[in-house]
C-alpha cells in the first residue's frame, strides 16, 4: 500500500539528502553504527538549528545508488511496525536518483554584520530537490506530486501524495562528527506525520549516516546509513517499546558526479 511504503521510503530523506549545531561525544556516532542492531534507545543530539552544513568535498549533483542491506526488528515477534516485512522485499535492490548539495548564505543571528563585510557561504542540501527525486525512485512519478521546504525553516518540509495524502517531516535535533579518517557522520531525529489514512500516522526516526570521501571518481563517496524507527506516544505499544527501537533498517550509499 502507498501510504505504508511512503512511511519507510521517506526514512532516508532527511538526512542524506537530510551542521550548524549539535557536535557529537567523539567516537559516538562511530561506536553506535559499529554496534548496529544493538541500538537501545536514541543517540545524543542536540536541539536542530539552522541547517546541516556538508564539507566542501558534498559540493555539486550526484547519482546517489542507495541499497537496503539489512533490516532489523528488534522487538519482534512482540512489536512489528506496518510494513516491515514487504521491506524484505526491498533486500539488495539498488535504486538511483539524482541529488545536489548547494551553497547558502548562512542566516545573521545576534548583532547585524557591517555591509561591507561578505559572510562567507555554508554548503548545505538542496532538500526540496532532493527529497523529491527520492520519493519518486521509490513510489513512481505520478504517486508523488511535489515536495516543499517551510521557507522559515529548512528543518520542516512536507511532500504531497495523490489522493489527498502528505507527510510531513520535521528535524528536531541533530548532532555531527569528524573521524580521524576523515568520515564525516551526521545523526538527525525527526518526527514524522502521514496524514490522508482514517487517522493520521506518527512516529520519530532518527538517521545516523557515516559519509567517506573515495579517491577515485565512481562512487567518490560512499556511506554507511542505519536509520531507526521508533513509536510515537500515540501508539498503543509505545511504553511496552520503552524507548527502544521497532525497526533498524541499514543501506549502502554510493555517490557518482554527474556530468
Amino acid at each position: 500500500m502507498l501510504n505504508i511504503r511512503v512511511l519507510w521510503s521517506f526514512c532516508l530523506i532527511i538526512c542524506c539528502l537530510l551542521g550548524w549545531s549539535g557536535t557529537a561525544t567523539a567516537g559516538e556516532l562511530s561506536e553506535r553504527l559499529a554496534n548496529f542492531p544493538q541500538w537501545e534507545q536514541l543517540t545524543s543530539v542536540q536541539r536542530a538549528e539552522g541547517d546541516l552544513v556538508y564539507p566542501d568535498w558534498f559540493a555539486g549533483s550526484w547519482q546517489v545508488t542507495s541499497t537496503l542491506v539489512d533490516l532489523v526488528a528488534p522487538l519482534a515477534p512482540d512489536i512489528v511496525t506496518p510494513g516491515f516485512e514487504s521491506n524484505r522485499q526491498q533486500l539488495n535492490q539498488p535504486v538511483s536518483f539524482l541529488v545536489r548539495f548547494i551553497p547558502q548564505k548562512p542566516p545573521i543571528t545576534g548583532l547585524k554584520l557591517i555591509p561591507k563585510i561578505d559572510q562567507p557561504s555554508i554548503l548545505v542540501a538542496d532538500r526540496a530537490f532532493n527529497s523529491l527525486n527520492l520519493a519518486r525512485a521509490y513510489l513512481g512519478n505520478e504517486a508523488v506530486l511535489t515536495t516543499k521546504v517551510d521557507p522559515d525553516s529548512p528543518n520542516r518540509q512536507i511532500t504531497l501524495l495523490r489522493g489527498e495524502r502528505q507527510l510531513v517531516s520535521i528535524v528536531t535535533a541533530r548532532a555531527i562528527e569528524t573521524t580521524a579518517n576523515a568520515n564525516f557522520i551526521t545523526s538527525e531525529v525527526f518526527q514524522q506525520v502521514f496524514k490522508g489514512g482514517s487517522r493520521p500516522y506518527f512516529n520519530a526516526v532518527e538517521s545516523t549516516t557515516a559519509y567517506h570521501q573515495l579517491s577515485t571518481s565512481k562512487p567518490a563517496i560512499e556511506a554507511d546509513q542505519v536509520t531507526a524507527v521508533y513509536l510515537s506516544p500515540q501508539d498503543p505499544d509505545y511504553f511496552a517499546a520503552a524507548s527502544r527501537p521497532v525497526a533498524l533498517y541499514r543501506y549502502r550509499l554510493e555517490f557518482s558526479p554527474t556530468s
